[in-house]
């Protein structure tokens, strides 16, 4: 009976491994051209040297330091969801010795 609840358990866990890895691919590719577009309101900035042009730069630089740190909350997410899961095969393996 144990066996079946621990089988239970894995199959959630992988099933929340995976849409969190889906997610960490999205936000990855969200991240990247959110980079670009930051360094470009950066360069913009520069060359126009308007409080308006300095405001939109201050304002990707946020949204692209926030989705950079959503990035990172999700890679830890994802190791503590692969420690977990390692944990539950363990102690599936002892149960069917």
């Amino acid at each position: 009976m144990a066996s079946f609840f621990l089988e239970r358990r894995l199959a959630q866990l992988g099933n929340r491994l995976r849409v969190a890895r889906e997610k960490l691919l999205v936000a990855e590719e969200q991240c990247s051209a959110m980079e670009e577009e930051t360094n470009d309101q950066e360069l913009r900035s520069l060359v126009a040297e308007t409080p308006d042009a300095s405001y939109e730069y201050r304002q990707a630089k946020a949204h692209s330091d926030a989705l950079r740190r959503y990035c990172e909350e999700l890679r830890g997410s994802i190791q503590e969801l692969q420690v977990r899961q390692d944990e539950l095969l363990d102690k599936l393996s002892k149960n069917h010795r």
